[in-house]
């Protein structure tokens, strides 16, 4: 089981090719991708046309698709946070802290394309897959 995050799915729905998005396409034919709501609805909002938004509401809508953040989740990625910032590393994002620490919680592998998600895998633990 995989997760991806919305920096793939933005280069993918728009067409781009990368190491990423080579990977995605690969594990959509192999493996369970999973998304978060989070990130299904960072994905969905950046359509401008409405076909496009149509298609890629019914392709992520096919993906078994997680409820991020409860309470616990929230306190963890708070304590997450925090433990950064105490190692001088501020997180840009509560978002990516949000999907990064419940990847971690749940021992799933990340497809990233985005920096901020580093720290989480140099000092917490988050299963990068690439």
């Amino acid at each position: 089981m995989i997760f991806v995050d919305s920096s793939v799915w933005i280069d993918y729905f728009n067409g781009i090719q990368n190491p990423h998005t080579d990977k995605l396409d690969f594990f959509l034919k192999k493996e369970l991708v999973v998304i978060g709501d989070i990130v299904l609805a960072e994905v969905l909002q950046g359509f401008h046309n409405d076909d496009d938004f149509a298609k890629a509401k019914k392709a992520l809508g096919n993906l078994q698709c997680f409820m991020i953040c409860g309470k616990r989740l929230a306190i963890k990625s708070a304590e997450n946070y925090r433990y950064l910032r105490k190692k001088g590393i501020t997180p840009k994002k509560t978002v990516d802290m949000l999907i990064g620490t419940f990847c971690i919680e749940n021992n799933l592998p990340l497809l990233h394309r985005d920096n901020d998600f580093e720290p989480l895998i140099k000092f917490l633990g988050l299963n990068s897959v690439i």
